[in-house]
């Protein structure tokens, strides 16, 4: 079974040497050439990657890096920054002050992966992170995964570029594609079935572009020798094609989520339908004719979308059919699938169904994502996916929220409690989050874990994490660490990081104020980061991790407020009602603005410009921008899934939530003064004008920070620390 499930990167070692050794120019420029880096695929003997680290005699060469796979050399160059030169990479910023000379190493290190996989990337984080992306910041999270030692990865842009090509080939007109493809902030849901139309159509130039990025990340990705994971077809058909094959048998799906058939219910095609392998085959073939293949395929039929039928043999039909439709352009296809559904819709997916969906695949020729494991595992009652490869994925974020969370006690036990599991069939682990530049701590653990065999000292490691982030040790620093790691950190059970925090949702007299860790930790942390500002303000990791705790604290504090009013206004006490709406409306809120804007990784203008930036007209920018503006709020033409995707940015704090608090407020305020009870539905109808009237304010947001980050906390400090 391992045997079958094992692509490798086909890069030969002098491109992926190459490759490697390009990465430390452009991670240490000229203090690169003290490391020798070379990659030697005999090391791992045809097993999982394997790195050796030693200092070789004679001065010109500090460390001598050895990887099986470029991303093995650059897993072992990471290590040798991490752990002897004390530096640190995240998305949030890089801590690269290199000891000068260089450290020598006293004795050799050689570290085997103890899985085959270490996987990177979820559908969803193609439309919640990476949409607006450019080559640049591409080759920014290419470099990180590999450092990180991640070698399986999604390669999706440029998709749409092909089903265009095909759909025209099959007959379809123009008009017929633009009324499917979303817009591009949402084409995630598109590829999986779940909307179509919505925030659209794609303009020509869009294509271009991101077939241009597509073919400067798959060649990156293989230089380094990680595998690429192409799309393929799940069996979803646009509208059109019944028009062009009148008598082909396709069905209609229901509404995804909250939307209706306006923008959602696709057609999904009969797995006996011979059109199925015929536009299944003729979308792989033209993928791979443009991009070159590793070999392994990702399809979701069912995401979130209850199938025709739960008789276990159409289940095997439609799996089946997936996996023909690839064998038919690539002999050798591999199918990667999310199993989010079989935990999304377990009345659903029932032993009987789960098992039928998998076998209809032979086994070894499909690898399931177990993709929220550190919650919701699902090989523990599928007898590890019967059979069936898997990899032990850590969700963690959902919709890029922000918020300090993770279940980091589940992630440190989870990986080595599944490769003990009877007859485990755990192939890697994997980090799959909704959103990025989120929570760096929790991945940069979660990639450690990747290449370890055993579960690490926590304390002790979140302290060398806290000095290695900013540069140097610092007691209060890794004393607001431990207290973040034993709080926010350590949530157990079954734990949804989905941020509903009142100052994130519409108000309503209904609101969760509930917290999975004491309060009291995060104001500590704060305080004791702030006291450390002295001595660490300079670095920029600190000043994001800063704007990131004090953040923390804001959003609790305005639960304490919602508290307050909520309780005055049913004491039908005003003048309290007044003073804790006041405060929270026209003072916590502007504040909180004011900290997040002075930091540019917290700024709306940096999302909306770089959506603007990918445009090449006026028109095209103006589209762009109501895609960016809509997920972050609406997510959709109606408040679909409102506010699935927040985020806590300079300008959407003031602009957004902060004109909702205060309408709610004022509307409490005129109930209380006119005896008139407070109506939730009057009050929606009313917000929902609000929420839609900032997406289309067409107010322009800076994308430079203002003000001073140590400064504004401090006030912020001064006048809210309970």
């Amino acid at each position: 079974l391992l045997l079958l499930v094992a692509p490798r990167g086909d890069a030969g070692d002098a491109r992926q040497e190459a490759a490697v050794r390009a990465l430390a120019r452009r991670l240490l420029g000229p203090r690169a050439a003290a490391v020798e880096l070379s990659v030697e695929p005999a090391l791992a003997a045809g097993g999982p990657d394997i790195y050796r680290l030693l200092s070789p005699p004679g001065a010109a060469v500090a460390v001598a890096v050895t990887g099986s796979s470029g991303v093995a050399a650059a897993a072992g160059l990471y290590r040798y920054l991490r752990d002897f030169c004390g530096c640190h990479l995240s998305w949030s910023g890089a801590q690269l002050r290199l000891p000068d000379p260089l450290p020598r190493l006293r004795t050799e290190l050689r570290v085997t992966a103890p899985g085959r996989y270490r996987y990177y990337q979820n559908a969803c984080t193609q439309s919640y992170s990476y949409a607006w992306w450019d080559w640049a910041r591409w080759e920014r999270e290419i470099d990180w995964m590999a450092l990180s030692g991640i070698n399986l990865a999604p390669a999706f842009a440029g998709q749409e570029a092909a089903w265009q090509r095909v759909y025209r080939s099959l007959g379809l007109n123009q008009s017929e594609i633009d009324v499917y493809f979303t817009g591009p902030a949402f084409l995630a849901w598109n590829r999986m079935g779940n909307l179509r139309g919505w925030a659209g159509p794609l303009p020509p130039a869009w294509h271009l572009k991101q077939l241009y990025l597509q073919y400067r990340i798959v060649e990156r990705m293989r230089s380094l020798g990680m595998i690429t994971v192409l799309p393929a077809f799940a069996g979803h058909v646009p509208q059109g094609v019944l028009r062009v094959f009148p008598r082909v048998n396709a069905t209609r799906l229901g509404g995804w989520s909250h939307f209706d058939c306006t923008y959602s219910c696709t057609y999904l095609l009969d797995p006996e339908d011979p059109m199925f392998q015929v536009i299944g085959t003729l979308f792989l073939k033209e993928v791979i004719k443009e991009f070159g293949t590793d070999h392994v395929y990702s399809a979701d039929t069912f995401n979130e979308m209850t199938p025709l039928s739960s008789d276990p043999a159409y289940l095997s039909r439609v799996s089946n059919a997936v996996f023909r439709s690839m064998t038919g352009a690539d002999p050798e296809a591999l199918w990667l699938m999310q199993g989010w559904l079989f935990q999304h819709q377990p009345d659903f997916w029932q032993p009987a169904q789960v098992r039928a969906l998998l076998h209809g695949v032979p086994l070894g020729r499909m690898i399931v994502l177990d993709l929220f494991a550190e919650s919701k595992p699902v090989y523990q009652w599928t007898e590890s996916f019967y059979g069936q490869p898997f990899i032990w994925c850590m969700l963690h974020n959902f919709g890029g929220n922000h918020g300090l969370f993770g279940t980091v006690e589940a992630i440190n036990r989870g990986p080595f409690a599944a490769r003990r599991f009877p007859n485990s069939t755990m192939v890697g682990t994997g980090l799959v989050p909704e959103g990025i530049e989120q929570n760096d701590m929790v991945y940069e653990l979660m990639n450690e874990l990747g290449w370890r065999q055993e579960p690490l000292d926590l304390p002790s490691w979140v302290t060398r994490y806290a000095e290695r982030r900013y540069g140097a040790p610092n007691a209060a620093a890794a004393g607001a660490w431990r207290l973040l790691l034993r709080s926010v950190y350590n949530c157990t059970g079954v734990c949804v990081n989905h941020n509903r925090s009142p100052l994130v949702r519409r108000p309503s007299l209904r609101m969760d104020t509930e917290l999975w860790y004491n309060a009291s930790d995060v104001y500590e942390a704060w305080r004791l980061l702030l006291s450390a500002g002295a001595e660490l303000g300079a670095s920029p990791t600190f000043r994001y991790d800063l704007v990131d705790v004090t953040r923390q604290a804001a959003q609790q504090l305005v639960s304490d407020y919602y508290v307050s009013i909520r309780r005055a206004f049913q004491s039908h006490a005003l003048p309290e009602l007044l003073t804790a709406g006041g405060v929270l409306v026209y003072d916590l809120l502007p504040e909180l603005d004011g900290l997040l804007s002075s930091h540019s990784l917290f700024l709306l203008g940096r999302w909306l410009e770089s959506a603007r930036a990918v445009a090449t007209s006026d028109q095209e920018a103006e589209q762009y921008e109501l895609n960016a503006r809509n997920q972050v709020t609406l997510w959709g033409p109606n408040g679909n899934i409102l506010d699935y995707a927040n985020k806590q940015l300079g300008g959407l704090v003031l602009d957004y939530y902060g004109v909702r608090w205060s309408l709610f407020v004022s509307a409490l305020v005129e109930s209380l003064n006119s005896g008139s009870p407070f109506h939730q539905d009057q009050f929606n109808q009313a917000v929902f004008q609000v929420e839609r009237g900032f997406v289309y304010n067409k107010k322009r947001y800076p994308a430079v920070p203002a003000g001073d980050t140590l400064g504004i906390s401090r006030k912020l400090f001064l006048k809210y620390y309970p």
